[in-house]
């Protein structure tokens, strides 16, 4: 499916390339916000007929210009249209959680001439999981139409006996409009005349008094404007290198139009259009990408994470006392609690992520009053390692399914086939997957670090205690001899899952291997087995269920491979990770809109191209984050506020002799560097530091 979204805040729009949303399509388009559908028809007509399409971009999330031409048109010999002789160009953009789309009608035929232009609306306001085919249940009923002036309300009560509603407004006289979402106006036009009607489009969920729409010249206005904001908030790179340009460009674009605020501050959704919204594991994965560029998306985050912490046993949602969330939804079915998504808590890595993002955001930034504004939550969280996550004493975190409508596998590969034995038969829960233990390893110690600076040495002690216990645990547990690697996970009976997986490299991040298995587990991940030239796979060619088409078995994952890059580079195997930065940058050639997707499909580099996987995400939040952490990669930089230390081990790609990033926020100040290459000689400059910390070349 072609499509095209804009998206701004909690609402998008999701068309096909014409701009339309066709009755009876098969992939969901339509109007969302709170995982409603509030528009599920749109389309133009010109004297009755379909537009021809000539150009639709979709490189901007929040802007979308399409361009359509009228078809020839005549009726018994008699000429109504010449083709080609109306431009048509439709112009939407979202702000403050309102759709604007601006239609101008342009004559380029050398005579006068007439014609009616027809907009057409239908609401349906189902629920997402009815959308997608995921759910059927009881859901309320439309309530009628409305037309006042030059507006048209569709209104609708709900199961949850929450009324939703769509009001659509025009600003040009109509011909006629009807309850049936018909709206049609006249047009005369003398050569070169063009003219333009402008719809606003506005949901709204309860009985709160819905706020007159800003008009569309203010409200473009005030969204360049927040585009700018956020530029001046953001890092700044700069190199002769323009695919690793272009890429950095793109994902930070994209990472703004995913950006949300339910009242704690920014955080990125997951990804559109199926997931837009708070994501446990890619919320916090993407706010740790996102480190060095914006780190006050990573504080938005963690207080959205906390405010939604698990208080409760309640098997239906897989909640338990200090879990972090999985995914919360805000549709019908959710608020009658025909899904558990309210939130739902069927994750075992969101926790120890949690944690680990809150000691690397401190330590990036400083900000230790965080620490006290989250204390109880960081103590729910490690509690619920202790006595949740790990189900049976033996130092691992498990998962299992308790929620008949939850989701069986809970680590970030969560399809059915993610975690399988050599022989091929599935893995059985309880499961306890090898990164998820380097991230409950990474969260003990960074947060043993913190409690240790602000003088809860008791309490850190004990955690470096079970982090040390873990190690030497997971080395004797997962360690795979004959093939000199980690198995993927441990399943029911503690017997190792030993499939050649990318998952143990998540470990290399948390700094719990020792050096010589470090250097096995990398050779494997860069081995002809793993690498294809473009991106490490997540499952090993010859694998009993390797598929290079799969989601989970085969398949490469840009966030997967950034998460490794991350553990590269703080350990100081740039050379490897410069390896995978360039396969990566090479397979983003073969895509729309210089993004990295999703996903894509893990053949081999020698075919000539990557392949695109079928259905993917995009924009997506981790996958946008991934050329922002290429960026920290290449400069080996990692900060620590309680040493009041900045480690920079930069290495310049082969194909670049450049690159300059400015205004990196760490600490309290910035700092800006540059590395240069001159006939094979490298030249690193530290052109600002108002960090207050001191500058450690490794």
């Amino acid at each position: 499916m072609d499509y095209r979204v804009i998206k701004e805040n909690d609402l998008f729009l999701l068309t096909d390339d014409k701009g339309n949303i066709p009755e009876n399509h098969s992939y969901g388009l339509g109007l969302y916000t709170k995982d409603t559908r509030f528009l599920s028809k749109l389309d133009v007509k010109i004297n009755g007929e379909d537009p021809i399409l000539l150009s639709s971009d979709a490189a901007e999330n929040y802007m979308a210009k399409i361009l359509l031409t009228n078809p020839h048109m005549e009726k018994d010999g008699e000429l109504i249209l010449w083709r080609e002789s109306v431009e048509i160009e439709r112009t939407r953009f979202i702000y403050d959680e309102v759709l604007y789309e601006a239609i101008k009608v342009k004559n380029y035929f050398p005579k006068p001439i007439q014609f009616e232009l027809s907009v057409h609306f239908d609401v349906d306001f189902h629920d997402m999981f009815i959308v997608r085919g995921f759910q059927s249940g009881k859901t309320g009923k439309r309530t009628g139409q409305l037309i006042k002036g030059n507006s048209l309300t569709f209104a609708y009560e709900g199961a949850d006996h929450l009324k939703r509603s769509t009001r659509i407004q025009w600003d040009k006289n109509a011909k006629s409009a009807a309850e049936n979402g018909d709206v049609s106006f006249d047009f005369s036009l003398q050569h070169g005349e063009e003219e333009t009607v402008t719809f606003v489009i506005q949901p709204q969920v309860g009985d709160r008094v819905r706020k007159e729409a800003v008009a569309s010249e203010k409200a473009i206005v005030k969204l360049k404007d927040s585009y700018q904001e956020w530029e001046k908030q953001i890092t700044k790179v700069t190199t002769d290198f323009e695919p690793l340009k272009r890429l950095v460009n793109r994902g930070i674009d994209d990472l703004k139009v995913l950006l949300t605020d339910l009242g704690y501050g920014q955080f990125p959704v997951a990804g559109l259009p199926w997931f837009g919204v708070p994501f446990g594991r890619d919320s916090l994965i993407a706010a740790l990408q996102m480190l060095a560029f914006n780190p006050e998306v990573a504080k938005g985050t963690i207080l959205t994470m906390a405010s939604k912490q698990g208080q409760n046993l309640d098997p239906w949602r897989d909640e338990q006392p200090g879990k972090i969330m999985h995914e919360i939804r805000f549709g019908e079915l959710a608020n009658t609690n025909q899904i558990p998504f309210t939130p739902y808590y069927g994750t075992i890595d969101a926790t120890p992520l949690f944690l680990i993002l809150i000691s690397e955001y401190v330590k990036w930034t400083g900000d230790f009053k965080i620490l006290e504004q989250v204390k109880d939550n960081i103590e729910a969280a490690l509690k619920w390692i202790e006595e949740y996550g790990d189900r049976d004493g033996d130092s691992f975190v498990e998962y299992h399914q308790e929620s008949s409508k939850g989701i069986a596998n809970q680590g970030w590969k969560d399809s059915g086939d993610s975690v399988v034995h050599r022989n091929g038969d599935y893995a059985k829960t309880p499961i306890a997957l090898a990164e998820v233990q380097g991230y409950v390893y990474q969260a003990k110690t960074g947060i043993a670090d913190l409690y240790e600076h602000i003088g809860r040495k008791a309490e850190a002690a004990v955690l470096r205690e079970q982090a040390e216990k873990i190690k030497q645990r997971f080395e004797e547990a997962f360690w795979m001899e004959d093939v000199q690697y980690y198995a993927i996970a441990l399943d029911e009976h503690k017997q190792q899952v030993g499939t050649i997986t990318s998952n143990p490299g998540h470990v290399l991040f948390s700094g719990m291997l020792d050096e010589e298995r470090t250097d096995a587990v990398i050779d494997m991940l860069l081995s002809p087995k793993m690498f294809s030239g473009y991106g490490i796979r997540t499952m090993g060619e010859e694998e009993a269920g390797y598929n290079p088409m799969s989601y989970h078995d085969g398949s490469i994952w840009p966030h997967d491979n950034s998460m490794i890059l991350l553990g590269m580079s703080k350990i100081g195997r740039q050379v490897k990770a410069n390896k995978v930065i360039n396969g990566l940058i090479e397979a983003s050639a073969h895509f729309e809109y210089d993004r990295l997707p999703e996903l894509f499909c893990g053949y081999d580099k020698s075919i000539g191209k990557a392949v695109k996987y079928p259905v993917a995400c995009s924009p997506q939040a981790w996958a946008a984050g991934t050329p922002l952490v290429f960026i920290q990669t290449l400069l080996g930089l990692f900060p620590n506020s309680i040493t009041k230390e900045i480690h920079l081990s930069p290495l310049l790609l082969d194909s670049m002799n450049e690159l300059k990033v400015e205004n990196i926020s760490i600490g309290s100040g910035q700092l800006s560097v540059a590395i240069y290459r001159h006939n094979d000689q490298v030249e690193l400059r530290v052109d600002e530091n108002t960090t207050g910390f001191e500058v450690i070349i490794d």
